[in-house]
């Protein structure tokens, strides 16, 4: 009768946890939109090059990559370096595709970069602070 003793729980995981579907499924969302418009900018309505493709495939799997990074670890961390990462990943990105867009300078798209990136900051800032335990 003390069988039933040693049978396992269910519903329990141990130290591999599951990923839910949206951990994943936002990072490579962004990452497809990233890369398809990239790869659209560069190409500029002409015909479609391997080069060109190839850019928009492994700047959409960067960027993928880096958000599933960050969203992985952002529980762990400040809100105020959570909102300082949140910040360069989204300038970065658009400092990146305005740069694509034709004979902006560096600076133009550094500032347009840091910009975007500081309204991010303070947007996520807001964020993490609010809903904060």
């Amino acid at each position: 009768m003390a069988a039933h003793a040693s049978v396992h729980a269910r519903g329990t995981r141990g130290r591999a946890q599951r990923l839910s579907t949206i951990s994943w499924a936002v990072p490579v969302t962004l990452g497809v939109i990233l890369g398809w418009y990239a790869t659209s900018i560069v190409r500029g309505g002409g015909v479609l090059t391997g080069t060109q493709l190839a850019l928009g495939l492994v700047s959409g799997a960067v960027l993928a990559a880096l958000c599933f990074g960050l969203g992985r670890v952002q529980k762990r961390l400040p809100a105020e370096l959570g909102a300082a990462a949140y910040g360069a990943l989204f300038g970065s990105s658009v400092g990146f595709l305005y740069s694509l867009s034709g004979d902006k300078s560096v600076l133009a798209s550094s500032t347009l970069g840091l910009l975007t990136g500081a309204g991010m900051l303070l947007a996520a800032f807001y964020v993490f602070y609010t809903r904060e335990d």
